[in-house]
């Protein structure tokens, strides 16, 4: 499996960065809003490690070289990857807001452009169209990942092609969710109207539209501002995607359906974007989109996302950030595949949805999740037989409860120092496995 790496710009490129952040050849400051630094390390510093929260700048690195690992690269297969001049990084980390996802160590004396995250934001209102680039590499590099956790959590790569509709509209269907089995027949219909069963597939949608109580709202491709009900999906896996969408009011699941399972990867909120994926890269939805509460959205197609990255940078800066955040929470998903026991799985997961919201742990403030239990088992891949014991198991801290079908945590220190010695027990048993290896080699 090759590296995930961020992009390598040519000597030409980090010339233009230079003199677009106000820094001359000879490492000189001009007279630019912001003014990041050159900075120099020696062989063998480590100048970003993993999980250190430190993260106010990353690097592009001008001269030397720079060894990378990080502690997924166990499961993911990944060996350390050596970079050079051209090379950024640690901007994930640092774009996202999040402690560092790698550890990075010198090969050589090595010379960087230290750029702090408000000084990206300015770079890239300079430079638009390598914005566009950069946020187009994140894209791929999510679907990478995102292909990565699926076969890790459910065993088999999730299929994301038109044909890929009718599984699930069937488990709609099962599951007696008429409007989203409906809308997932429909798509099928108009994507695969060639298909052996089209016939049969159409003599169901008759028996079902009777059923949906709240149709789906249909608007033009030119209408920004959509409104929809609860229960609804804005697209399914496997059709192709012409829209992002950013959400106004209200929240969203975003879901796999594998082997007439629904495997829940995240729950958006107002200010998230989502659905880019298949907009820049033209390929089909690799993941379902539910509305889980009424929510109004900002629907951007191609057309509209080309004239709002010339008018509207901050779009950009957005999106880059936002793409940021799910690389940095994918490879906190893949950490907590390496967790067995299932307890201590679902608190690493419960804490990685705090840090996500950005939840203070070192205060007593309560915080009320926007999901319930039944959310947060699945995306700790807990079996359904085996959900109401750990239910049990969790209140019994008495500083988890639900309201309102909701997860509320009266005490988010305690999800820290749960999580916290969850990890230690992975390292440990990573240690102890390494200790074995190296033994029976020697």
């Amino acid at each position: 499996m090759g590296q995930y790496t961020l992009p390598v710009f040519s000597k030409s490129y980090i010339q233009c960065i230079v003199q677009n952040m106000g820094v001359e050849n000879n490492g000189a400051f001009t007279t630019n809003q912001f003014q990041p630094t050159i900075v120099k390390f020696v062989k063998g510093s480590y100048f970003v490690v993993e999980g250190k929260s430190d993260t106010n700048r990353f690097y592009i690195l001008q001269e030397g070289n720079v060894r990378i690992s990080r502690e997924v690269d166990k499961i993911t297969g990944e060996k350390e990857s050596i970079v050079g001049p051209g090379d950024i990084i640690a901007a994930v980390s640092v774009m996202a807001g999040y402690s560092y996802i790698e550890t990075a160590v010198t090969c050589t004396d090595a010379t960087m452009i230290a750029v702090e995250k408000k000084q990206y934001s300015s770079l890239i209102r300079a430079n638009i169209p390598i914005a566009v680039k950069i946020v187009q590499q994140f894209s791929q590099r999510l679907r990478t990942l995102n292909s990565v956790l699926s076969r890790l959590t459910i065993s088999a790569d999730a299929v994301s092609e038109p044909s890929h509709l009718l599984q699930v509209a069937e488990y709609y269907a099962d599951k007696r969710k008429f409007g989203q089995a409906l809308y997932a027949y429909q798509q099928y219909t108009v994507h695969c109207p060639n298909a052996a069963n089209i016939e049969t597939v159409k003599q169901k949608m008759s028996r079902l539209a009777p059923n949906v109580k709240t149709p789906r709202p249909s608007y033009p491709s030119n209408k920004m501002d959509q409104t929809y009900p609860s229960d609804c999906l804005l697209f399914a896996e496997g059709e192709p995607g012409n829209e992002l969408y950013i959400i106004q009011e209200g929240s969203v699941k975003i879901c796999k359906i594998v082997n007439n399972q629904e495997v829940i990867l995240a729950v958006l909120r107002k200010g998230d974007i989502f659905g880019e994926m298949a907009l820049l890269e033209d390929m089909p939805r690799n993941a379902t989109a539910e509305v889980y509460e009424e929510c109004k959205v900002l629907a951007v197609n191609k057309a509209n996302f080309e004239n709002l990255i010339k008018t509207s940078p901050e779009l950009v800066a957005r999106l880059t950030t936002l793409m940021a955040e799910r690389i940095w929470f994918i490879y906190r998903q893949l950490a907590n595949t390496m967790i067995e026991n299932p307890l201590s799985r679902i608190y690493d997961v419960l804490f990685i949805q705090l840090e996500k919201e950005r939840v203070p742990f070192n205060t007593n403030q309560p915080y009320l999740c926007s999901f319930g239990f039944k959310e947060l088992a699945e995306m700790a891949r807990i079996p359904p037989r085996d959900q109401e014991n750990l239910l049990r198991k969790l209140f019994l801290t008495k500083r988890i409860n639900i309201v309102n079908d909701k997860l509320f945590v009266s005490d988010p220190s305690e999800v820290l120092r749960q999580a916290e010695y969850s990890r230690r027990s992975v390292e440990r048993n990573n240690a102890h496995a390494a200790a074995h290896a190296n033994a029976a080699v020697h």
